[in-house]
C-alpha cells in the first residue's frame, strides 16, 4: 500500500515445465553448435571454452566434439559444488549435445566458402542465442559460463561482462594460432557474443524458473 492506495502484487514467477526445459536445452545446444560450425568454417575463433576448443582443434587436429567435452570437465566439477546438481546435469547435457551436434552439421551441409566477417557476426550471434536459451532454462554450456553465472549470483555482476573479461584471455591466445586479421575478428566476435548475454541475461530481470 502506498499513500493509502492498494498496489497490485507482481505476478508470481511461472516455472518452466520439464518438457519446456528439455526442448529448450536441445534447441539451445543446436543453435550454439551451429554458431560454432559457422565460426570454424570462416576460420574464426571466439571466447570461452568454445573458442579454446576451436584453437586446440586447429593446432592438434583432434575433433572438436572430443575437445569441447574435455575442456569442460573441470568446470562441470566446479558447477557441482557451486551451483548444485540440477544446474550441473543440465549443463552436462548441453555440453554433450553441442559435442554431438558438432559432428552433425558437417555431415548435413558443406560450406565451400564463408566470408570471415559474416562468419564472425552470424556465428557469435547464433552461439550467444543458444547459450542464452540454456541460461534461461537453468543450465549452461560449461566453461566460463559457470564462472560468469556464479559471479552474477553471488556478486551481482552481469554474466556477459564477466565472461567478456575471461574471454579476453582466449582471444589473446588466438594471436598465437590465427593470422592477425582472424584474431582481430575473433576479438570482435567475443564482444558481440557477450554483449548479447549482458543485455539479455541481467540479474532480477528474467523471473521464470
Amino acid at each position: 500500500m502506498i499513500n493509502g492506495t492498494v498496489m497490485d502484487k507482481p505476478p508470481a514467477p511461472v516455472r518452466h515445465s520439464a518438457t519446456e526445459d528439455a526442448v529448450s536445452i536441445v534447441t539451445g545446444a543446436f543453435v550454439a553448435s551451429l554458431g560454432l560450425f559457422l565460426l570454424k568454417s570462416g576460420g574464426i575463433a571466439t571466447g570461452g571454452t568454445a573458442g579454446l576448443g576451436l584453437l586446440i582443434e586447429r593446432v592438434s587436429g583432434w575433433p572438436l566434439a572430443a575437445i569441447f567435452v574435455l575442456v569442460n570437465v573441470p568446470f562441470v566439477a566446479l558447477a557441482i559444488t557451486r551451483r548444485g546438481w540440477s544446474f550441473t546435469v543440465r549443463s552436462a547435457i548441453g555440453i554433450a549435445l553441442v559435442s554431438a551436434f558438432s559432428l552433425l552439421h558437417p555431415a548435413m551441409m558443406s560450406l565451400v566458402q564463408m566470408a570471415p566477417l559474416y562468419a564472425t557476426i552470424a556465428g557469435n550471434l547464433a552461439t550467444a542465442i543458444g547459450i542464452l536459451i540454456i541460461f534461461r532454462h537453468g543450465g549452461s554450456l560449461g566453461g566460463f559460463n559457470v564462472i560468469a553465472l556464479i559471479a552474477q549470483d553471488r556478486m551481482g555482476w552481469r554474466a556477459g561482462y564477466v565472461q567478456l573479461a575471461l574471454d579476453a584471455v582466449v582471444v589473446l591466445l588466438s594471436l598465437l594460432v590465427l593470422p592477425p586479421a582472424a584474431a582481430l575478428l575473433s576479438a570482435v566476435g567475443a564482444v558481440v557474443l557477450n554483449l548479447v548475454l549482458a543485455m539479455n541475461h541481467r540479474p532480477g530481470r528474467y523471473v521464470a524458473m
